[in-house]
């Protein structure tokens, strides 16, 4: 093998193990993504009893809403808080929900409406419940569509199959 073999090797190898989120311009990604699986089924069964309970009267069984309560499913949902923290959201929501009560929901009630709501969405649940403390759901990102790795972004080389001299 000779060198420049072994030296692109090695540089594609660490390409591969940094990739590039590529998801909607402008929006950054620190750490997490909702793609990652950050919370459980067991943790969403929860938060569809805490829903059922306390946010299904306004945003409706199916979570699309009803009259001046917003779809918590579906494109509208999803455009509305990509780019967001789940940080953001779960803060978001104590404040203003319920909506006849706002600030009486715990921090792990919404939480577990959130991931409720996740799993509704048709993002993956992961072996990890998603946490309550505000500085872990800081690093997650809520990303409406699938990011892919594109190593283009961070090298250009037109024709990795050709020997170098």
């Amino acid at each position: 093998m000779t060198r420049w073999t072994c030296t692109l090797g090695v540089l594609a190898a660490a390409l591969a193990a940094v990739t590039t989120v590529r998801a909607t311009p402008g929006i950054a990604v620190r750490g997490r993504s909702v793609w990652d699986g950050v919370y459980t089924e067991a943790q969403a069964r929860r938060g569809g009893q805490v829903y059922a309970a306390h946010c299904m009267s306004c945003h409706g069984d199916t979570l699309q809403g009803d009259g001046p309560a917003n779809a918590l499913a579906g494109p509208n949902f999803t455009a509305d808080f990509n780019g967001a923290t789940l940080g953001e959201m779960v803060d978001r929501t104590r404040r203003t929900m319920p909506d006849d009560n706002p600030g009486t929901l715990s921090r792990q009630q919404v939480t577990d409406v959130l991931a409720y709501v996740l799993s509704v969405n048709k993002f993956p649940a992961g072996e990890t419940e998603l946490p309550s403390q505000a500085e872990v759901l800081n690093q997650i990102t809520f990303l409406a569509s699938k990011p892919t790795s594109d190593l283009s972004a961070l090298i250009d080389i037109p024709d990795l199959g050709r020997r170098l001299p």
